[in-house]
Order: C-alpha cells, then sequence, then structure tokens
C-alpha cells in the first residue's frame, strides 16, 4: 500500500508547463491549476515541458491552431497559415516520448493543439464549422508511443471519479515500473496480480478473470513475453471507473475474511455501512475505514496485501468524494 512518497520515490508526471503557473502561453499567461500545482505536486514529481515553446515558438507569439482532416490535422498559425509547425510538434512529441521513459502520467491541457487529448477544434475550409473532434499534435505522438501510460487533461481531473481513476493508474504504473526493475519473473508477475486482485473486480470483473486465465495459462512461456500483454489489459481494465456496484461488491468479498472473527453486532454495523454506501448516503471512505479497523484487529496476510485497501496515499483523500 502506498504511503506518502518521498522525494526519491514519488512517481515522474509530465504536466503541461501552463498547468503549473509557467507563463508560456502565446498571450504570455498561463492556466495554473491549483489542484496540479498545489494539492498534488507533493506527492508526484512534476516534469512540466511546452511543446510549443520547446519547438523555438516565442512567447507571447502567434496562436496556432488545427486545420484540415480531423484524423491527421496540421497545426499552422491562425493569422499566418504559412506557418506549419505541424513536423516540429510531431517531432518533438517523438523525443519526448524516447527521453522521458520512466514517466508514470501525464496531465495535458485541454483544448489545446498542441497537448490536447480530445475534442480539440479542428477548423475547416471554406467557412465550414470547425470539428470538435480533434487531438493536439504533440499528444497524438506521445500517446501513440506510451500507449499504456495513464494521461488526463486538466478539466477532467476535477471530477473527483475520474481524477481518483487517473491517479489509481498512475500508482499501478508505477508498481509496475518496480516489478520490471527488480526482474520480470512467474512468481513476479501472479504475486502482482494477486495483490491487484480486488482493485481489478472494483473496476472490471470480467477483465480480472481474463487476466487471470492469461496466467494460468502461462506454463513455461518467458514472461518477458507475457508480461507486457499482461500489464497493457491490466492498464485498459483500470480505465474503467469503479462504480458504487462494484465497491461494494468488493466490500462484501473482503469483509468475507471477517465472518468467523468479529461479532454479530459488528458484522450487522459493516452490512449497514455498505449498503449505505451503495445508496450514496455515505462515501466509500466510510465503510472502508470500519473494514480497516477490524482487519487490523483481526489480520489476513492475503488480505493485508491487497492494493485495493490503499491504491494511494490516504492523505490524498481521494476516496472522501467517491
Amino acid at each position: 500500500m502506498p504511503s506518502n512518497p518521498t522525494q526519491a520515490d514519488k512517481p515522474r508526471i509530465a504536466i503541461s508547463a501552463c498547468l503549473l503557473g509557467a507563463p508560456v502561453r502565446y498571450n504570455g499567461g498561463h492556466k495554473e491549476s491549483r489542484l496540479c500545482s498545489q494539492d498534488l505536486a507533493e506527492f508526484f514529481e512534476f516534469v512540466p515541458p511546452c511543446p510549443e515553446v520547446a519547438i523555438g515558438l516565442s512567447t507571447p507569439r502567434e496562436p496556432i491552431r488545427l486545420v484540415g482532416d480531423p484524423r491527421q490535422p496540421r497545426a499552422v498559425g491562425s493569422i499566418n497559415p504559412a506557418m506549419d509547425v505541424t513536423q516540429a510538434l510531431t517531432d518533438y512529441g517523438q523525443r519526448m516520448a524516447d527521453e522521458l521513459g520512466s514517466l508514470c502520467g501525464y496531465i495535458f491541457m485541454q483544448k489545446s493543439p498542441s497537448c490536447g487529448l480530445e475534442r480539440v477544434k479542428v477548423y475547416q475550409d471554406q467557412g465550414r464549422p470547425a470539428e470538435l473532434s480533434g487531438r493536439g499534435i504533440h499528444a497524438q505522438e506521445f500517446c501513440s508511443r506510451h500507449p499504456d501510460l495513464p494521461v488526463e487533461e486538466d478539466g477532467r481531473l476535477n471530477d473527483p471519479v475520474l481524477r481518483e481513476n487517473f491517479l489509481t493508474r498512475v500508482f499501478a504504473y508505477s508498481a509496475w515500473q518496480d516489478v520490471l526493475r527488480q526482474g520480470l519473473s512467474r512468481r513476479r508477475l501472479t504475486d502482482f496480480h494477486a495483490r491487484y486482485k480486488y482493485l481489478l473486480m472494483a473496476h472490471n470483473p470480467e477483465q480480472y478473470k481474463t487476466l487471470g486465465t492469461l496466467l494460468g495459462n502461462m506454463g513455461q512461456s518467458d514472461p518477458a513475453q507475457i508480461g507486457p500483454r499482461y500489464f497493457s489489459q491490466l492498464m485498459a481494465a483500470l480505465k474503467k471507473c469503479a462504480t458504487r456496484r462494484t465497491h461494494s461488491n468488493v466490500l462484501q468479498h473482503i469483509s468475507g475474511y471477517l465472518k468467523q472473527a468479529i461479532s454479530r453486532e459488528d458484522k450487522q454495523e459493516m452490512q449497514h455501512l455498505i449498503g449505505q454506501y451503495r445508496h450514496g448516503i455515505v462515501p466509500l471512505v466510510v465503510p472502508l475505514t470500519l473494514l480497516k479497523h477490524h482487519l487490523r484487529r483481526h489480520p489476513d496476510p492475503y488480505i493485508a496485501q491487497q492494493v485495493y485497501l490503499q491504491p494511494h496515499p490516504e492523505s490524498l483523500s481521494l476516496r472522501n468524494a467517491l
């Protein structure tokens, strides 16, 4: 279970520089996100690139915009369309993807023609309205080279469910990097999956079974071949947001380990709080806190290793709003 990380073991997250308050936007301003610059900065090592400045554009500068085919747009000057920076942004995305292999996540500036992840305006010819279907040139290139990396836009992080989901994936990605550093083996692969059992059940119960089958059929296969397939499917599964129903199901499963250890009254209280959570009366942290209390008094070695109980530092308070 992650505790508050020290500087040495903080997961590295790339973040658009303007979101940390750097005056790098086309108008010389910034788009500081207090959530990122204040609430999250304690827990992560931020790497703050600005692709437009990195390719040599000045601040302030003529703004760029996406034009043409939304599937393959070009980035050009909004006043001088002859200023085409598409290739420069693409090259920078390739270079950064190669240089920053140790990242565990990336927070992009929304709507940006260089950094937006989705619904970026792509302007059309002959007066046709812009399509809200593009992706920033840099974001597209970077993400294509790191398809499993957790990525999110700043605006979506204001949603507590999406924020908790993103940061859960960041810490899972970081934990996998630790496994790779130790050396991938069949034992480490199955131990990792065992620790993520209930987190997977909360996010995507079907995929938990699929991944278990994948590892169960591993036999004498090389873990170096199975591992990347396993992890790619794991990250896809965790991208699906857990619900009150799936969280409640996991809480019921884990509380079952206590059925011989706690009194009938304690079991009734546990069931009552799980029911209140499922119906939206209390947040997830309420039944989870009681469950952890009983598990401290009646520890179970298998449950103690479950990432679900603390997938991110407790002081982030992410489950207080779920």
